[in-house]
């Protein structure tokens, strides 16, 4: 049996230290938010240390704050209307078969340190995204790009084949195999940034190879409003104005300071210290009594969010869908919601969250203890006998520590299965989850953009993402059809059928549809309530 992981006091509040140790050393008594909002630096507390800072290799939303900050895609997501507007590119073109998409960059675009971006470095940037040997988790989503899904598979290796062209310096055209409505706004994410050929082989070494140390403090070149100063891993993450952003004369903020947590009472701790302008996590505890005295300071904005349970499909008896639903089956999520989370969060009965730009599946999956242990029995184990123990694993907050404790509770009451818990680092758990090391996780997906096709996807048999082993060859099929389809009605409905299909076969569980509840200092304008959680930094300000 393996214990419960836990992190040092000394690794969680490290931030904190850290800025405690620079006050005292300067002789300075201002707080870091009374010199941020004099030096138009901010502060922001970020929910773990990040796995990486290549655009092209992040997966977590927590990494794709800091990446926000340090380069930018053709396109950007809007705050407030979660739609895709321009960037990088000043607008894009659409042929009337829809398979045609042609962006025009801004004139004079530069990297971070001067030297001239064009529509080259995006070739060079898909190039290196879909390549076998950078194995991004996130390449899936540019599968709509004729010849893009064989050569990530290895069975093209000619790119000039695949629908990326540069026509010319200005000009990126996209081809695509089949119409792809979302096409712009995945286009915003990080695995779509540029990224600096000049620099990357400069360092030797093959191109895709994630190794490649260009992304540290100090060779980190990119093409966003701010540049990285520098990394201080467990401590801070250091940028600064880039003065050859494309927008810079626009840019409110001087800088901005990422401060990585493990913990979200050490980050509520530093937030009334005075050290932290936002923070990404409220203790739970905490909730009611800021509700109720300082509910200025307190923001709980809507998310597009689903909490869920992963199942590791290859691992013996979870290789059963009897078992994995009999678990679905066993968790009261309403009861979860209302009394674990308490953060105005909502019970999960669906994979995507409802009314996603219009769509809600049909299908749900309820609590049904009876039927849950009805299944378990039919599957070989009446009443948990001969269950193997398994182990639940997440990474460090305490909303997931406690759903996990709920769930593995609910489990043995319900089921008479015994399940071990497993707390790891944000960057640990999403390496074991994307390498198989693990039975069950809990974790949560963030839509990428407001559209069905950002959850269900993502269950796809060749999305880097899905991690579970499951794979279903008429899943694929019509979520491939329905990305394609332009009806409206006709594409919903192919996303329902794909939906029913992955309830019933619980390579997850879904758990609760989240919401962002956050403290905010009076100082910072312009953090502007964001579905999916994105914010152009350069579109804050500080006002004392």
């Amino acid at each position: 049996m393996r214990r419960v992981l836990a992190r040092p006091a000394s690794f969680i509040f490290a931030p904190l230290l850290l800025l405690a140790v620079a006050l005292a050393g300067c002789g300075d008594r201002t707080t870091a938010v009374e010199r941020g909002d004099r030096e138009g630096v901010l502060h922001y507390a970020l929910a773990g240390e990040p796995r990486d800072l290549d655009p092209q290799a992040v997966t977590a939303f927590n990494d794709m704050k800091i990446t926000l900050a340090l380069f930018e895609g053709l396109t950007a997501t809007d705050e407030a209307t979660s739609q895709p507007v321009p960037a990088a590119a000043a607008s894009w073109d659409v042929s009337a078969d829809r398979l045609t998409w042609t962006f025009h960059l801004r004139p004079d675009l530069k990297w971070s340190d001067g030297t001239p971006l064009t529509a080259q470095d995006f070739v060079f940037s898909f190039r290196r995204t879909l390549s076998p040997g950078f194995s991004s988790e996130y390449a899936y989503v540019l599968y709509p790009i004729a010849g893009a899904e064989d050569y990530n598979a290895g069975r093209q290796t000619d790119f000039a084949q695949v629908g990326v062209k540069a026509p010319d310096d200005h000009t990126v055209a996209l081809t695509l195999s089949r119409p792809n409505a979302a096409l712009a706004a995945i286009l915003a994410l990080p695995v779509a940034y540029p990224v600096p050929a000049h620099v990357i082989e400069a360092k030797g070494g093959r191109f895709d190879d994630r190794a490649n140390p260009w992304s540290v403090d100090g060779r980190l070149v990119g093409n966003g409003p701010f540049r990285l100063v520098s990394h201080e891993p467990n401590q801070r993450i250091v940028t600064t104005r880039n003065p050859h952003f494309r927008d810079d004369a626009s840019n409110q903020l001087n800088g901005v300071v990422f401060y990585p947590f493990d913990n979200a009472s050490a980050q509520e701790a530093a937030f009334r210290a005075g050290q932290l302008h936002l923070t990404s996590d409220v203790p739970l505890a905490k909730l009611a009594a800021y509700r109720t005295k300082s509910s200025n300071l307190l923001r709980t904005d809507p998310f597009l969010e689903t909490g869920f349970i992963r199942f590791n499909t290859r691992r013996p008896p979870l290789d059963d869908p009897r078992v994995r639903r009999a678990l679905a089956l066993a968790i009261d999520r309403e009861s979860i919601a209302k009394n674990v989370l308490i953060g105005g969060q909502e019970a999960a009965h669906r994979f995507t969250p409802p009314d996603t730009a219009g769509y809600t599946a049909s299908t749900s999956v309820t609590r049904d203890f009876d039927a849950a242990r009805a299944l378990l029995a039919e599957a070989g184990f009446p009443g948990g006998k001969g269950f193997p123990t398994l182990e639940l694993m997440t990474f460090t907050t305490e909303a997931n520590q406690r759903v996990m404790e709920t769930v593995q509770q609910m489990w043995a009451r319900e089921l008479g299965v015994t399940i071990n818990l497993l707390v790891k680092e944000q960057r640990v758990w999403l390496d074991d989850e994307h390498q198989g090391n693990y039975d069950i996780s809990l974790g949560r997906w963030i839509g990428d953009y407001v559209d069905p096709s950002t959850f269900l996807e993502l269950m796809t048999s060749t999305s880097g993402n899905n991690n579970t082993g499951w794979a279903d060859a008429e899943y694929d099929r019509l979520v491939t059809a329905a990305s394609a389809e332009a009806d409206q009605a006709t594409r919903f409905a192919l996303y329902d059928e794909a939906e029913a299909r992955l309830l019933a076969a619980a390579p997850l569980a879904p758990v609760y549809h989240g919401t962002q509840a956050f403290l905010i200092a009076p100082s910072v304008q312009g953090w502007t309530k964001a579905l999916l959680g994105f914010h152009r930094y350069q579109n804050v300000s500080l006002q004392p």
